[in-house]
């Protein structure tokens, strides 16, 4: 494959002079088959150029380990005689474990998304809407040194909140309404988030939104305390009830994401991520150095629900939460004296 000038590579050498420089190559692109019948003529090139590399590296003809293979490289591969094996399996256990510059940055993240969470309680009022809330929270991350993308600011109030429909909206907030917001994947350099917390605007919340609560915070901490290195992702999904003892549904995957673990690293998925779906049967085990968030949830249809998520590291001898905004019990912003509790 030549090395000589390409255009995006160009940047990529400035703004990352530490990759060497016959490292950084253009692409061949298909779009995902939408270039139509090009898309045969740039896989070949694609699959040459393979072929050149391995030539190369004196590895020609041996297996090729491949991260991701879509439909149109399948035949062009068999073709050139390409012996293609999973890469993404060991390319994901490599990254499971995260090395101590690694766990900074995460703190890092954990740090940024407590001061996220301090700025929604500060703007959250009646009046606004959830997408107002998204954008001012978007606002307020990029102004972060570092930061390098936000996915996802998920805001959802009222009955939005259950079934939790990951999403945001132009919905008016209301007094007394649940409010959660989700930082899903904010990025500072590379590393990424995964940090829910709930709230509930200019009222104290109802005694039943308080029980909810603590049954989700329940089946965090639960989740949290069965974290050790050495065991496995089978103790602590079996910390959190079934989807049936839970919320009535025939099988676990009606539930998926409701109570769940996944790792936090360069993606928002690295291993291991948890969950009664697959978990209970095929286990793994929990390794120090590992970095990874834990989420629960718990509503009433159509009305109100709550969700709550910490960030940890696993180190040898215990567990450090890196999510720091307080979690106890639901922050309640800018209550109205006298509008407690009460019995419509």
């Amino acid at each position: 494959m030549s090395t000589g000038r390409n255009d995006i590579g160009a940047q990529i050498t400035r703004h990352s002079p530490w990759i060497p420089k016959e490292n950084v190559r253009w692409s061949y692109a298909w779009i995902k088959g939408a270039a139509g019948p090009a898309s045969q003529m740039q896989v070949k090139k694609f699959c040459n150029a393979i072929l050149e590399e391995m030539k190369r590296h004196g590895v020609a003809g041996q297996k090729l380990g491949v991260d991701f293979i879509d439909i149109n490289m399948l035949q062009i591969f068999q073709e050139a005689k390409i012996q293609w094996a999973d890469g993404m399996t060991p390319m994901m256990e490599a990254r499971a474990v995260k090395n101590q510059d690694e766990q900074e940055c995460l703190r890092i993240v954990g740090a940024i998304g407590d001061a996220a969470h301090w700025e929604t309680m500060k703007f959250l009022r009646p009046g606004i809407t959830e997408n107002q809330v998204t954008g001012h929270i978007m606002n307020f991350l990029y102004s972060i040194p570092g930061m390098e993308d936000v996915e996802d600011v998920i805001v959802s109030s009222g009955p939005n909140t259950w079934p939790n429909w990951r999403n945001f909206s132009d919905r008016i907030i209301r007094p007394g309404d649940i409010v959660f917001m989700d930082l899903a994947a904010l990025t500072w350099n590379g590393y990424k988030s995964c940090y829910y917390r709930t709230y509930c605007v200019g009222k104290e919340p109802t005694q039943e939104q308080k029980d909810y609560y603590a049954k989700a915070l329940g089946w965090l901490y639960d989740s949290i305390e069965a974290v050790k290195a050495g065991t496995t992702t089978r103790e602590i999904a079996s910390k959190w009830p079934s989807a049936k003892e839970a919320w009535g549904y025939a099988e676990e995957d009606q539930a998926a994401a409701n109570l769940w673990g996944h790792g936090l690293g360069l993606a928002q998925y690295d291993p291991p991520v948890i969950s009664r779906i697959w978990s209970l049967e095929h286990p793994l085990e929990i390794k120090p150095g590992m970095v990874f968030a834990l989420e629960t949830q718990h509503g009433k249809t159509h009305q109100f629900g709550v969700r709550i998520e910490e960030m940890l590291i696993v180190h040898p001898d215990r567990t450090e939460i890196i999510s720091n905004f307080p979690v106890k019990q639901i922050t309640v912003v800018d209550p109205i004296a006298g509008y407690g509790d009460h019995v419509r």
